[in-house]
Formats: structure tokens, sequence, C-alpha cells
């Protein structure tokens, strides 16, 4: 390898280096333990499960005035 192909890769490998640590954010994602992972799972999980009761809640109460409604009407009709 002549002197200046070397002097050449060395330099490119300093710049590659540099252009890294300037944009870190372009390659693979920050680390997230297993721990911080099951964490964020749970909130997540806890998250829907109360989105989840509320709509619940809504769709029981209108689902009993429905069927009050087809009873009432039933016996109207009968």
């Amino acid at each position: 390898m002549n002197r200046r192909k070397k002097i050449n890769q060395i330099l490119g490998k300093k710049a590659k280096k540099a252009n890294l640590r300037e944009n870190p954010s372009h390659h693979r994602p920050r680390y997230i333990s297993k721990a911080e992972r099951e964490k964020a799972q749970a909130a997540e999980a806890a998250a829907l499960a109360e989105v989840s009761q509320d709509t619940g809640a809504e769709n029981g109460a209108e689902d009993a005035g429905t069927e009050e409604g087809t009873a009432k009407g039933a016996g109207a009709e009968g």
C-alpha cells in the first residue's frame, strides 16, 4: 500500500467517526432494558384497560336503554 492511499484511508476513517459522533440519531435506536420495556408495556396495558372500562360503562348504559325500548315496543304491538 502506498503512503498516499494509507493516509487517505486513515483520514477517511477519522471523518466517518467524527460524522457518527455528530449525528448519532441516524443509526440504531437507544437501548431500552428488559425491565424498562416491561414497565412500559404494563403502563400501556393499564391505560388500555382504563379506556376499555370507560367505554364499557358507556356501552352498558346504551345497551340497557335499547333493551328497554325493544321490550316496550314489543308490548305495545302485541
